[in-house]
């Protein structure tokens, strides 16, 4: 699918996230010459990409006249030095797109303006493959053409949902922003579990990334609820059942996944602050 642009796409921070949403247009074809990259250091692999393509680096800022949308890919500790520098682009009226964790809407009002169009967003560390899930949530200046170029622009590094009301990006956080050191986790958790058992521990290792990335493989490919795919898997009674009986205790994963969801929420809200 080709992204259409009618301007400039300014992307500030060419980082991990940043620099694997640029590798995901240009495979989409985005016209590299509407692509300016700000970043007064970018990672090796970013700069080659840049070069190779051809794509404008760091130029002045007064020189950038025709800003269509400015996607936000800074860290968030460098957001308040990088977004007064690119402030004056507010100019040409551009979409802000931010994958900025922890700065909010208002932030970004306060340096382009409460009428500007703003988008704020989340995406997880799987961007790197491709395999992202994002959400987004937007002020009410944004216009259904620009919420359509938003959810094409972030597609290209994974799925893109919708959220009703930005407070709820805090609770997205929480489950898939973080989520996927969750499941690096669990990963440990088995193969280490399985080393107790007697198993070496390269081979305790094979086992539980093959199955954990098999697993999550399974649920896309067959599209089924996970309960049902658990299901399938637990004979009445068997050696997965009796593990389940632990897991899903009383006190069990369930608990402390809402325990450690809450607590990733509520430091989002204190970060957000």
């Amino acid at each position: 699918m080709t992204i259409p642009l009618a301007g400039r796409l300014v992307l500030v921070g060419a980082g991990k996230m940043g620099g694997a949403m640029l590798e995901g247009w240009l495979k989409q074809g985005v016209e590299r010459g509407k692509i300016t990259v700000l970043d007064p250091s970018p990672p090796a692999e970013s700069t080659a990409l840049i070069e190779q393509s051809a794509i404008a680096l760091n130029p002045p800022i007064s020189g950038i006249a025709d800003a269509e949308i400015i996607v936000m890919a800074v860290k968030p500790q460098t957001a308040t030095e990088a977004v007064p520098a690119i402030a004056p682009l507010r100019s040409s009226r551009p979409l802000v797109l931010s994958v900025v964790a922890g700065k909010t809407i208002a932030f970004f009002e306060e340096y382009f303006g409460s009428d500007a169009a703003i988008i704020r967003t989340i995406p997880n560390t799987p961007a790197a493959v491709g395999r992202a899930i994002t959400a987004m949530a937007a002020n009410k200046n944004v216009s259904s053409a620009q919420q359509a170029l938003a959810r094409a622009l972030l597609s290209a590094i994974g799925e893109v949902v919708t959220v009703a009301h930005e407070r709820q990006i805090d609770a997205v956080t929480a489950l898939s922003g973080s989520g996927p050191a969750y499941v690096f986790l669990l990963t440990e958790c088995l193969a280490e579990a399985g080393k107790k058992l007697g198993l070496p521990e390269d081979l305790a290792t094979r086992l539980a990334r093959a199955t954990v990335s098999g697993s999550g493989e399974l649920m896309r490919v067959s599209g089924l609820p996970a309960a049902t795919l658990r299901q399938n898997v637990t004979s009445p009674k068997g050696t997965t059942h009796a593990a389940l009986q632990i897991l899903m205790a009383e006190n069990g994963m369930m608990k402390l996944f809402e325990d450690a969801l809450a607590a990733a929420e509520k430091r989002s809200r204190e970060l957000a602050s």
